[in-house]
Protein backbone atom coordinates (compact mmCIF):
# COMPACT_ATOMS: atom_id res chain seq x y z
CA UNK A 1 0.00 0.00 0.00
CA UNK A 2 3.12 2.52 -0.96
CA UNK A 3 1.37 5.46 -2.34
CA UNK A 4 3.57 6.95 -5.20
CA UNK A 5 4.18 10.99 -5.73
CA UNK A 6 1.24 12.26 -7.76
CA UNK A 7 -1.13 10.08 -6.29
CA UNK A 8 -2.74 13.26 -3.57
CA UNK A 9 -1.98 16.72 -4.33
CA UNK A 10 0.58 18.88 -2.43
CA UNK A 11 -1.56 20.42 -0.01
CA UNK A 12 -3.02 17.43 1.55
CA UNK A 13 0.04 15.37 1.49
CA UNK A 14 1.71 18.31 3.38
CA UNK A 15 -0.85 18.31 5.59
CA UNK A 16 -0.43 14.17 6.13
CA UNK A 17 3.33 14.58 6.88
CA UNK A 18 2.46 17.40 9.69
CA UNK A 19 0.04 14.52 11.03
CA UNK A 20 3.17 12.10 10.73
CA UNK A 21 5.52 14.37 12.33
CA UNK A 22 3.34 14.95 15.10
CA UNK A 23 2.69 11.10 15.26
CA UNK A 24 6.31 10.01 15.49
CA UNK A 25 6.84 12.96 17.88
CA UNK A 26 4.50 11.84 20.11
CA UNK A 27 5.44 8.15 19.63
CA UNK A 28 9.38 9.12 20.48
CA UNK A 29 8.18 10.49 23.70
CA UNK A 30 5.73 6.99 24.17
CA UNK A 31 8.24 4.80 23.51
CA UNK A 32 10.77 5.80 26.27
CA UNK A 33 7.98 4.07 28.91
CA UNK A 34 8.21 1.15 26.29
CA UNK A 35 11.57 0.52 25.88
CA UNK A 36 13.95 -1.19 28.37
CA UNK A 37 17.24 -2.86 27.55
CA UNK A 38 15.92 -5.45 26.26
CA UNK A 39 12.84 -4.54 24.20
CA UNK A 40 15.24 -1.74 22.22
CA UNK A 41 17.37 -4.47 20.51
CA UNK A 42 14.00 -6.37 20.15
CA UNK A 43 12.84 -3.18 18.11
CA UNK A 44 15.45 -2.87 15.95
CA UNK A 45 14.72 -6.68 15.02
CA UNK A 46 10.82 -5.74 14.62
CA UNK A 47 11.84 -3.21 11.54
CA UNK A 48 14.21 -5.37 10.05
CA UNK A 49 11.92 -8.16 10.24
CA UNK A 50 8.85 -6.39 8.76
CA UNK A 51 10.99 -4.85 6.01
CA UNK A 52 12.03 -8.57 5.39
CA UNK A 53 8.18 -9.66 5.12
CA UNK A 54 7.04 -6.73 3.05
CA UNK A 55 9.48 -8.12 -0.02
CA UNK A 56 7.37 -11.31 -0.12
CA UNK A 57 3.83 -10.50 -1.84
CA UNK A 58 1.79 -13.09 -1.65
CA UNK A 59 -1.81 -13.72 -4.41
CA UNK A 60 -5.12 -12.73 -3.09
CA UNK A 61 -7.24 -12.73 -5.79
CA UNK A 62 -6.70 -12.60 -9.81
CA UNK A 63 -3.88 -10.53 -11.23
CA UNK A 64 -3.44 -9.25 -7.60
CA UNK A 65 -1.08 -9.71 -3.99
CA UNK A 66 -0.71 -8.22 -1.01
CA UNK A 67 1.95 -8.15 1.57
CA UNK A 68 2.59 -6.99 5.23
CA UNK A 69 1.79 -4.08 6.65
CA UNK A 70 3.41 -4.78 9.95
CA UNK A 71 1.38 -1.93 12.46
CA UNK A 72 -0.46 -5.07 14.34
CA UNK A 73 3.00 -6.86 14.60
CA UNK A 74 4.84 -4.01 15.89
CA UNK A 75 2.27 -2.94 18.75
CA UNK A 76 1.59 -6.41 20.62
CA UNK A 77 5.60 -7.05 20.05
CA UNK A 78 7.12 -4.07 21.70
CA UNK A 79 4.57 -1.37 22.11
CA UNK A 80 1.61 0.94 20.40
CA UNK A 81 4.40 3.93 20.29
CA UNK A 82 7.45 2.23 19.81
CA UNK A 83 5.33 -0.03 16.78
CA UNK A 84 4.40 3.43 15.20
CA UNK A 85 8.07 3.91 14.90
CA UNK A 86 9.14 0.45 13.35
CA UNK A 87 6.64 1.13 10.73
CA UNK A 88 8.35 4.99 10.29
CA UNK A 89 11.68 3.49 9.90
CA UNK A 90 10.75 0.57 7.67
CA UNK A 91 8.74 3.29 5.52
CA UNK A 92 11.59 6.38 5.32
CA UNK A 93 14.14 3.65 4.28
CA UNK A 94 11.85 2.17 1.77
CA UNK A 95 11.42 5.35 0.41
CA UNK A 96 15.33 6.89 0.47
CA UNK A 97 16.80 3.17 -0.55
CA UNK A 98 14.74 1.51 -2.66
CA UNK A 99 12.19 4.00 -4.13
CA UNK A 100 9.51 2.27 -2.90
CA UNK A 101 6.50 5.03 -1.82
CA UNK A 102 6.80 8.59 -2.95
CA UNK A 103 8.69 11.10 -0.99
CA UNK A 104 6.24 13.48 -0.87
CA UNK A 105 4.17 10.89 0.36
CA UNK A 106 5.71 9.53 2.91
CA UNK A 107 3.23 11.80 5.63
CA UNK A 108 0.59 9.85 4.20
CA UNK A 109 2.28 6.23 3.89
CA UNK A 110 3.47 6.75 7.62
CA UNK A 111 -0.22 8.04 8.80
CA UNK A 112 -1.57 5.20 6.64
CA UNK A 113 0.45 2.49 7.32
CA UNK A 114 1.95 3.18 10.13
CA UNK A 115 -0.07 5.07 12.60
CA UNK A 116 -3.52 3.82 11.29
CA UNK A 117 -2.90 0.45 11.31
CA UNK A 118 -1.16 0.34 14.99
CA UNK A 119 -3.74 2.38 16.75
CA UNK A 120 -6.45 0.19 14.93
CA UNK A 121 -4.76 -3.17 15.64
CA UNK A 122 -3.64 -2.06 19.69
CA UNK A 123 -7.36 -1.01 20.41
CA UNK A 124 -8.87 -3.94 19.08
CA UNK A 125 -6.31 -6.31 20.42
CA UNK A 126 -6.31 -4.15 24.02
CA UNK A 127 -10.19 -4.92 24.05
CA UNK A 128 -9.91 -8.77 23.50
CA UNK A 129 -7.81 -9.92 25.81
CA UNK A 130 -9.49 -8.73 28.52
CA UNK A 131 -12.47 -10.12 27.87
CA UNK A 132 -11.14 -13.74 26.66
CA UNK A 133 -9.51 -15.86 28.79
CA UNK A 134 -6.11 -14.93 30.27
CA UNK A 135 -3.71 -17.50 28.30
CA UNK A 136 -1.52 -17.41 25.71
CA UNK A 137 -3.57 -18.38 23.24
CA UNK A 138 -5.83 -15.66 23.47
CA UNK A 139 -3.32 -13.74 22.92
CA UNK A 140 -2.86 -15.16 19.73
CA UNK A 141 -6.45 -15.15 18.43
CA UNK A 142 -6.39 -11.39 19.92
CA UNK A 143 -3.26 -10.42 17.36
CA UNK A 144 -5.27 -12.75 14.21
CA UNK A 145 -8.46 -10.44 14.75
CA UNK A 146 -6.18 -6.95 15.47
CA UNK A 147 -4.15 -7.69 12.21
CA UNK A 148 -7.27 -8.45 10.26
CA UNK A 149 -8.98 -5.42 10.78
CA UNK A 150 -5.87 -3.11 10.65
CA UNK A 151 -5.85 -3.76 6.87
CA UNK A 152 -9.02 -2.39 5.65
CA UNK A 153 -8.79 0.32 7.98
CA UNK A 154 -5.93 1.83 6.42
CA UNK A 155 -7.40 1.18 3.08
CA UNK A 156 -10.23 3.38 4.39
CA UNK A 157 -7.25 6.03 5.36
CA UNK A 158 -6.32 6.09 1.69
CA UNK A 159 -9.72 6.54 0.68
CA UNK A 160 -10.11 9.44 2.55
CA UNK A 161 -7.02 10.75 1.45
CA UNK A 162 -8.04 10.50 -2.00
CA UNK A 163 -11.21 11.70 -1.81
CA UNK A 164 -9.88 15.01 -0.10
CA UNK A 165 -6.86 15.66 -2.20
CA UNK A 166 -6.53 13.28 -5.09
CA UNK A 167 -5.02 14.18 -8.51
CA UNK A 168 -7.60 12.24 -10.64
CA UNK A 169 -11.35 12.46 -11.21
CA UNK A 170 -12.58 8.92 -9.95
CA UNK A 171 -15.73 8.39 -8.12
CA UNK A 172 -15.23 8.33 -4.36
CA UNK A 173 -17.24 5.11 -3.92
CA UNK A 174 -15.49 3.27 -6.75
CA UNK A 175 -12.19 3.86 -4.74
CA UNK A 176 -13.97 3.09 -1.43
CA UNK A 177 -15.28 0.08 -2.86
CA UNK A 178 -12.60 -1.50 -4.52
CA UNK A 179 -9.51 -0.65 -2.12
CA UNK A 180 -11.57 -1.94 1.13
CA UNK A 181 -12.68 -5.26 -0.58
CA UNK A 182 -9.24 -6.25 -2.01
CA UNK A 183 -7.83 -4.93 1.58
CA UNK A 184 -9.82 -7.22 3.30
CA UNK A 185 -8.68 -10.25 1.73
CA UNK A 186 -4.89 -8.92 2.35
CA UNK A 187 -5.92 -8.54 5.74
CA UNK A 188 -6.29 -12.27 6.00
CA UNK A 189 -2.24 -12.91 5.11
CA UNK A 190 -1.74 -9.83 7.73
CA UNK A 191 -3.73 -11.94 10.25
CA UNK A 192 -1.60 -15.21 9.76
CA UNK A 193 1.72 -13.68 9.45
CA UNK A 194 1.05 -11.79 12.69
CA UNK A 195 -0.60 -14.82 14.28
CA UNK A 196 1.94 -16.62 13.92
CA UNK A 197 4.48 -14.73 14.64
CA UNK A 198 3.36 -13.41 17.50
CA UNK A 199 2.48 -16.79 18.53
CA UNK A 200 6.09 -17.96 17.78
CA UNK A 201 7.84 -15.44 20.21
CA UNK A 202 5.25 -16.16 22.92
CA UNK A 203 6.00 -19.57 23.06
CA UNK A 204 9.93 -19.31 24.06
CA UNK A 205 10.12 -15.48 25.16
CA UNK A 206 6.29 -14.82 26.11
CA UNK A 207 8.60 -11.79 28.75
CA UNK A 208 9.36 -10.18 25.63
CA UNK A 209 5.77 -9.55 23.86
CA UNK A 210 4.42 -6.15 24.94
CA UNK A 211 1.21 -7.46 24.48
CA UNK A 212 1.55 -10.18 27.44
CA UNK A 213 2.30 -8.42 30.00
CA UNK A 214 -0.02 -8.02 32.72
CA UNK A 215 -2.05 -11.24 31.28
CA UNK A 216 -0.96 -13.86 34.64
CA UNK A 217 -3.77 -14.64 36.27
CA UNK A 218 -2.90 -15.31 40.17
CA UNK A 219 -2.45 -18.73 41.51
CA UNK A 220 -5.75 -19.79 43.53
CA UNK A 221 -5.81 -22.17 46.49
CA UNK A 222 -9.00 -23.15 47.63
CA UNK A 223 -9.31 -22.78 51.37
CA UNK A 224 -12.01 -23.91 53.46
CA UNK A 225 -14.51 -24.66 50.56
CA UNK A 226 -13.33 -21.29 49.09
CA UNK A 227 -10.93 -19.36 46.47
CA UNK A 228 -8.29 -17.34 47.54
CA UNK A 229 -5.26 -15.79 45.95
CA UNK A 230 -1.94 -17.82 46.68
CA UNK A 231 0.45 -15.98 48.85
CA UNK A 232 3.18 -14.59 46.09
CA UNK A 233 6.29 -16.88 46.17
CA UNK A 234 9.79 -15.06 46.90
CA UNK A 235 11.25 -13.98 43.65
CA UNK A 236 14.23 -16.33 43.01
CA UNK A 237 17.74 -14.68 41.61
CA UNK A 238 18.11 -16.05 37.88
CA UNK A 239 21.62 -15.51 36.57
CA UNK A 240 21.93 -13.06 33.65
CA UNK A 241 22.40 -14.66 30.77
CA UNK A 242 18.91 -16.70 31.67
CA UNK A 243 17.08 -13.94 30.38
CA UNK A 244 19.19 -12.93 27.71
CA UNK A 245 17.08 -12.07 24.53
CA UNK A 246 20.35 -12.54 22.66
CA UNK A 247 19.24 -16.08 21.03
CA UNK A 248 15.69 -14.36 19.78
CA UNK A 249 17.66 -11.51 18.52
CA UNK A 250 19.86 -14.21 16.64
CA UNK A 251 17.02 -16.37 15.19
CA UNK A 252 14.81 -13.06 14.19
CA UNK A 253 17.97 -11.67 12.22
CA UNK A 254 18.61 -14.95 11.03
CA UNK A 255 15.23 -15.32 9.57
CA UNK A 256 14.91 -11.99 8.19
CA UNK A 257 17.91 -12.27 6.24
CA UNK A 258 16.83 -15.73 4.64
CA UNK A 259 13.42 -14.23 3.94
CA UNK A 260 14.48 -10.99 2.00
CA UNK A 261 17.87 -12.84 0.81
CA UNK A 262 16.53 -16.20 -0.54
CA UNK A 263 12.64 -16.43 -0.23
CA UNK A 264 11.81 -12.92 -1.73
CA UNK A 265 12.92 -14.48 -4.96
CA UNK A 266 9.89 -16.44 -5.06
CA UNK A 267 7.10 -13.73 -3.61
CA UNK A 268 4.13 -13.18 -6.52
CA UNK A 269 4.98 -11.01 -9.31
CA UNK A 270 1.81 -9.39 -9.34
CA UNK A 271 0.48 -5.63 -8.40
CA UNK A 272 -0.08 -5.15 -4.92
CA UNK A 273 -3.83 -4.43 -3.47
CA UNK A 274 -3.04 -0.09 -4.16
CA UNK A 275 -1.44 -0.82 -8.04
CA UNK A 276 -4.26 -3.02 -9.18
CA UNK A 277 -6.83 -0.71 -7.60
CA UNK A 278 -5.32 2.36 -9.07
CA UNK A 279 -4.14 0.71 -12.29
CA UNK A 280 -8.26 -0.45 -12.98
CA UNK A 281 -9.73 2.74 -11.64
CA UNK A 282 -7.11 5.23 -13.53
CA UNK A 283 -5.88 6.76 -10.13
CA UNK A 284 -2.36 6.48 -11.38
CA UNK A 285 -3.18 9.15 -14.43
CA UNK A 286 -0.92 11.57 -13.03
CA UNK A 287 1.16 9.16 -10.79
CA UNK A 288 5.27 10.73 -11.04
CA UNK A 289 8.76 9.06 -11.07
CA UNK A 290 10.23 8.42 -7.99
CA UNK A 291 12.63 11.28 -6.72
CA UNK A 292 14.79 8.29 -5.49
CA UNK A 293 14.47 6.32 -8.94
CA UNK A 294 18.29 6.37 -9.87
CA UNK A 295 19.27 5.06 -6.13
CA UNK A 296 22.03 1.95 -6.70
CA UNK A 297 18.69 -0.06 -4.72
CA UNK A 298 15.47 1.04 -6.64
CA UNK A 299 13.21 -1.32 -6.72
CA UNK A 300 14.47 -3.50 -4.47
CA UNK A 301 17.55 -4.94 -6.94
CA UNK A 302 21.93 -3.81 -6.52
CA UNK A 303 22.66 -1.58 -9.83
CA UNK A 304 25.17 -3.30 -12.01
CA UNK A 305 24.27 -7.27 -11.37
CA UNK A 306 22.77 -8.94 -13.78
CA UNK A 307 21.40 -12.05 -12.11
CA UNK A 308 17.93 -11.31 -10.82
CA UNK A 309 18.19 -14.02 -8.01
CA UNK A 310 21.39 -12.28 -6.73
CA UNK A 311 20.35 -8.56 -7.38
CA UNK A 312 17.24 -8.88 -5.71
CA UNK A 313 18.83 -11.37 -2.67
CA UNK A 314 21.68 -8.69 -2.11
CA UNK A 315 18.99 -5.74 -2.02
CA UNK A 316 16.99 -7.61 0.60
CA UNK A 317 20.14 -8.44 2.90
CA UNK A 318 20.99 -4.59 2.39
CA UNK A 319 17.79 -3.50 3.48
CA UNK A 320 17.73 -5.80 6.28
CA UNK A 321 20.81 -4.78 7.86
CA UNK A 322 20.45 -1.21 7.19
CA UNK A 323 16.71 -1.15 8.89
CA UNK A 324 18.30 -3.15 11.72
CA UNK A 325 21.33 -0.84 12.22
CA UNK A 326 19.12 2.40 11.74
CA UNK A 327 15.69 1.11 13.92
CA UNK A 328 18.19 -0.04 17.28
CA UNK A 329 20.18 3.10 16.85
CA UNK A 330 16.86 5.34 17.20
CA UNK A 331 15.53 2.72 20.08
CA UNK A 332 18.98 2.48 21.78
CA UNK A 333 18.72 6.61 21.45
CA UNK A 334 15.05 6.67 22.96
CA UNK A 335 16.10 4.16 25.55
CA UNK A 336 18.64 6.21 26.61
CA UNK A 337 16.24 9.45 27.43
CA UNK A 338 14.41 7.24 29.65
CA UNK A 339 14.53 8.98 33.13
CA UNK A 340 13.09 7.55 36.47
CA UNK A 341 14.08 4.14 36.43
CA UNK A 342 17.70 2.13 36.14
CA UNK A 343 18.07 0.10 33.68
CA UNK A 344 18.01 -3.06 35.46
CA UNK A 345 14.66 -2.46 37.03
CA UNK A 346 12.35 -3.57 34.69
CA UNK A 347 10.50 -6.31 35.29
CA UNK A 348 8.24 -8.04 32.88
CA UNK A 349 5.57 -11.16 33.84
CA UNK A 350 5.35 -13.64 32.03
CA UNK A 351 2.03 -15.45 30.58
CA UNK A 352 1.06 -19.22 31.53
CA UNK A 353 -1.98 -21.11 31.00
CA UNK A 354 -4.13 -21.36 33.24
CA UNK A 355 -4.90 -25.26 34.32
Amino acid sequence: MHVPDGFINAPVSAAAGAVAAGAVAVSLRGARRELDERTAPLAGLVAAFIFAVQMLNFPVAAGTSGHLLGGALAAILVGPYTGVLCVSVVLLMQGILFADGGLTALGVNITNMAVVTTVVAYAVFRGLVKVLPRKRRSVTVSAFVAALLSVPAAALAFTLFYAVGGTTDVPIGQVLTAMVGVHVLIGIGEAAITALTVGAVIAVRPDLVHGARGLTAPLKLRVNGELVDAPAAEPVAAPATARSPRKILLAGLATSLLLAGVVSFYASASPDGLEKVAADKGIDAKAEEHAAADSPLADYGVEGITNGRLSGGLAGVIGVGVTVVAGTGVFWAVRRRRSGEPPSATSVPDVRENV
